[in-house]
């Protein structure tokens, strides 16, 4: 059985629960934090970063890279087109929204999330480097309805974790929405997919970690 080890506010933890939910691989959840120094953590995962995954063969860290073992372990309830360049596309998708909108943003969540301050400098770099990725990510994601096209995938996975992110963290700290300000219309498909069970189970599970002592 794989074993998922993190924290459920973690949105790279949610987005490989989501695809272990939506292919239906049984698997167990281990609270781990980031920066362990237990060896049997670094053994898995050797920055200390979660999510990471324990399977019968040995640990996989890396979210992109767990996300491609599962889907060629478990072909059943398949997440990825067949066609190749269909396949190709998801994964640009995945590539872009992880590192040219998430991990941007990511520079904002000390203010807006955990209260802390970003400096001014950085606050218009980000922004800067935003506007110009969402522009980009708009040539490329379809939402029609899902963000790869008509089928559900990996891409929508991601996306139900980290766009509201995104838009949370540039509303707080700039007062906007960067992602609504910059015509992607991601609410009415967050909220499709919230309907999903697989949403619904990782929307409670994060509820529960943030309402912990």
């Amino acid at each position: 059985m794989i074993t998922l080890c993190g924290f459920a506010v973690s949105n790279y933890y949610n987005i490989v629960k989501q695809v272990l939910l939506e292919k239906e691989i049984p698997f167990a959840e281990e609270y781990v934090t980031t920066g362990s120094k237990d060896e049997a953590v670094l053994a898995d995962s050797p920055l200390a970063k979660v999510p990471f995954i324990r399977t019968p063969q040995g640990g996989l860290c890396e979210s992109a890279v767990i996300l491609d073992y599962l889907e060629a372990q478990y072909p059943a309830h398949p997440l990825m087109p067949s066609d190749a360049f269909a396949a190709a596309k998801v994964r640009e998708l995945i590539t872009f929204m992880n590192l040219h909108l998430e991990l941007v943003a990511r520079e904002l969540y000390a203010q807006a999330f955990f209260g802390g301050t970003v400096s001014e400098a950085v606050q218009a770099s980000v922004r800067k480097r935003l506007e110009k990725n969402i522009v980009a990510f708009k040539r490329i994601a379809k939402f029609a309805p899902y963000v790869a096209g008509d089928s559900f995938t990996l891409a929508d996975c991601v996306a139900f974790s980290n766009l509201p992110l995104v838009g949370m963290a540039t509303r707080a700290v700039y007062g906007d929405d960067l992602l609504a300000a910059g015509g992607v219309e991601y609410k009415s498909y967050v909220k499709l997919l919230g309907e999903r069970p697989s949403s619904l189970a990782v929307i409670a599970g994060r509820k529960a970690a943030m309402t912990k002592p």
